[in-house]
């Protein structure tokens, strides 16, 4: 083995370069002035499938974009090979501003908030009225979401053949929220389609829902030509149906220039990204009523106005409930 001495003169020892030869970092990015517009359609482990004029072409994001994520419904800048032939990828190198954003946690103690859809215009909340049943505060959660994120709500109701709507729609229908009541007969004859495409044409639209309640089956119905799985493995155990929507996936209604949107079904809603004082904004029956409230009012105690408004028959006293179980999930998280 060879050893140097501490005062050698030897040439040929191989030395590192300081950090000070090395090429500086610049902040400087390339500005990709031809780079082309582009729609996301889905994203799949670090590729994204992105519709460029009439053409499908797969992507990565460039590298100069860092953390920041391009998500469905994004609009984009891609530069390199957009033929949309097989094996061939662009690079996003530019994520334009979003004029909405749906995002969730998975539970309120959850810090890290995950955006499920960008520049939608509409969420349409998928609820069976039976089998399952209804979760009303999972659609609270959704409305939640949806004023939050500036996106305006939609009620679909599935499986009326199995249970009459109206309770459900008493409970909702004082807010001014569009609904369409759909049945199991009439999404296979197609007499549903129509009343739900009045509310879609022209829009893009989110579809959220939890397993089961037929919303894969519904946008398959809305856009026959995109069949997707719809029936997945029931656990014997927990009963629970795997989800058969695992990633959020555009798709253009036919015949119209509106975008449904189909999401992974839902287990839970997290609010977490949400601050406690909006969430009343979700809830246009009550909010009226916290204008005798006492400054800074939590609308969960003694002195708050909202229970002289509900007892004077203003709102639905369910509605109070919902929103003061909504506020005391949030609480407990911010104080943990």
């Amino acid at each position: 083995m060879r050893r140097y001495g501490k005062h050698t003169d030897e040439d040929d020892i191989r030395t590192r370069p300081g950090r000070r030869n090395t090429r500086p970092r610049t902040n400087m990015r390339p500005k990709h002035e031809d780079a082309a517009e582009g729609l996301v359609l889905t994203v799949d482990r670090g590729r994204l499938t992105c519709l460029v004029e009439d053409r499908v072409v797969m992507a990565m994001k460039a590298r100069e974009l860092g953390r920041k994520a391009a998500v469905v419904g994004d609009r984009v800048a891609l530069v390199g090979d957009m033929s949309g032939k097989k094996d061939t990828l662009a690079r996003i190198v530019r994520i334009k501003e979003r004029t909405s954003v749906l995002r969730r946690t998975a539970d309120d103690d959850d810090p890290f908030e995950r955006v499920i859809v960008a520049n939608a215009g509409q969420l349409a909340i998928v609820t069976a009225l039976a089998d399952p049943e209804p979760r009303p505060r999972l659609i609270d959660r959704c409305l939640v979401a949806a004023y939050a994120g500036g996106l305006d709500p939609l009620l679909v109701l599935t499986k009326s053949d199995l249970a009459p709507p109206d309770k459900l729609l008493e409970l909702y229908g004082h807010l001014d929220t569009p609904y369409v009541v759909t049945s199991r007969e009439e999404l296979q004859n197609g007499t549903a389609i129509a009343r739900v495409r009045e509310q879609l044409d022209g829009k893009i639209t989110a579809f959220v829902g939890h397993s089961g309640v037929g919303k894969t089956t519904l946008v398959n119905a809305l856009v026959p030509e995109e069949r997707r799985r719809t029936t997945g493995h029931v656990n014997a155990v927990t009963g629970r149906g795997r989800h058969t929507t695992t990633s959020a996936l555009a798709l253009p209604l036919s015949d119209s220039d509106g975008w449904v949107i189909d999401t992974p079904g839902l287990r839970s809603f997290g609010l977490h990204h949400v601050d406690p004082s909006r969430v009343i904004h979700a809830f246009p029956d009550l909010e009226p009523g916290t204008g005798g409230c006492p400054r800074a009012c939590s609308h969960d105690e003694p002195d708050c106005a909202l229970d002289a408004w509900v007892a004077e028959g203003h709102a639905d006293p369910a509605r109070l409930y919902s929103l003061r179980r909504l506020l005391a999930t949030r609480e407990r998280k911010e104080g943990d």
